[in-house]
């Protein structure tokens, strides 16, 4: 299994100790983004897959080998090449928009029989501050479009705690065996699907969606 994560930007990384592969305390997993997401997802799919290799990596270090494998993809379309990819790829009818210096041009957008409809976070601004209320994030899963023997898997959000939102919905130990169980029922065995879900936060906590509960699942789409 490959988890593929976006990189973060240079000007970003300059901010970062560590961030310098010349440093002799050089952390290459500080130039990777949704670090929550990845610790998270690592672990659990470790544990459940302990013969399996996982192996955490940025876009530009894939090699045509890691293509032949299960691909999990974190973040979202404004940094990490993949899941751009991915969405063009997936031809899903939903797209997700990061314009991040226009006003509200971060969403994702469903097309619902010629009908567009834009899902956006909800934001608390006062002054310079500004507060995550909610997020929207992405679960889909597929045939790999890179191998189709393989499977790939897409979780994002807008931001990172809708991105570690959505992987929580199957790691949580309090709350995934149920999630399981309800893309089992609305999905089946087809081959493609995804689900749009709210991530709620809480006191400064991100809070697993529980799709069993209509109010988390914003759409649903599945071939």
């Amino acid at each position: 299994m490959t988890i593929v994560c976006a990189e973060l930007p240079q000007e970003m990384l300059d901010q970062i100790p560590y961030t310098n592969p010349d440093d002799p305390d050089y952390t290459r997993l500080c130039r990777f983004s949704d670090l929550d997401a990845l610790v998270e997802l690592f672990g659990h799919l470790r544990a459940s897959n302990p013969a399996t290799q996982v192996r955490p990596k940025l876009p530009r270090e894939l090699s045509p080998e890691d293509h032949h494998s299960h691909f999990v993809v974190l973040g979202g379309v404004d940094w990490n090449a993949i899941t751009r990819t991915s969405f063009a790829r997936l031809h899903l009818p939903v797209r997700q928009v990061a314009e991040w210096d226009v006003t509200d041009g971060q969403y994702f957008e469903v097309d619902e029989n010629g009908t567009a409809t834009r899902y956006r976070p909800e934001v608390e601004v006062s002054g310079s501050q500004k507060t995550l209320l909610e997020d929207v994030g992405l679960f889909a899963r597929a045939a790999s479009p890179f191998d189709r023997r393989r499977t790939i898997t897409m979780c994002n959000g807008m931001y990172a705690r809708g991105t570690h939102g959505v992987v929580r919905a199957l790691t949580d130990e309090s709350i995934r065996d149920r999630n399981a169980e309800w893309l089992q029922a609305a999905f089946g065995n087809v081959t493609s699907y995804c689900v749009l879900t709210r991530i709620q936060m809480l006191h400064g906590s991100t809070l697993t969606p529980d799709w069993e509960l209509g109010e988390d699942v914003l759409f649903t789409w599945s071939r």
